[in-house]
């Protein structure tokens, strides 16, 4: 079970209080009535699934109420680090760890 840090309470919670939202940092099209139906799409329903780091929104269900951001390793599960939407991810510190699991594997 993955022990989840919400950068609002400021506390560790496990799992099951929380939603997964699916990928972060997806920016909403500033134009989308000129989006052909494939745009369009992709948009909506195309995600990334990275063997690797990977930057995911969830919901912190029964506490807060608030939705924030995770970068964690989909391959060995570790959360790298969790930050409030709006902020950016620590990337240096993510870069260095996805290196390390690389020439883990």
């Amino acid at each position: 079970m993955l022990q989840i840090h919400c950068p609002y309470c400021q506390e560790y919670r496990e799992e099951e209080e929380f939603s997964y939202a699916g990928q972060a940092h997806i920016e909403r099209p500033s134009e989308p009535e000129s989006l052909t139906d494939q745009e369009w799409a992709q948009y909506l329903f195309f995600r990334k699934n990275p063997r690797g780091l990977h930057h995911e929104m969830w919901y912190h269900i029964h506490g807060c109420k608030q939705f924030f951001n995770v970068c964690r390793h989909t391959v060995t599960y570790q959360i790298i680090s969790s930050y409030k939407i709006g902020d950016r991810p620590e990337l240096e510190q993510s870069k260095a760890v996805d290196k390390e699991s690389i020439n883990a594997n």
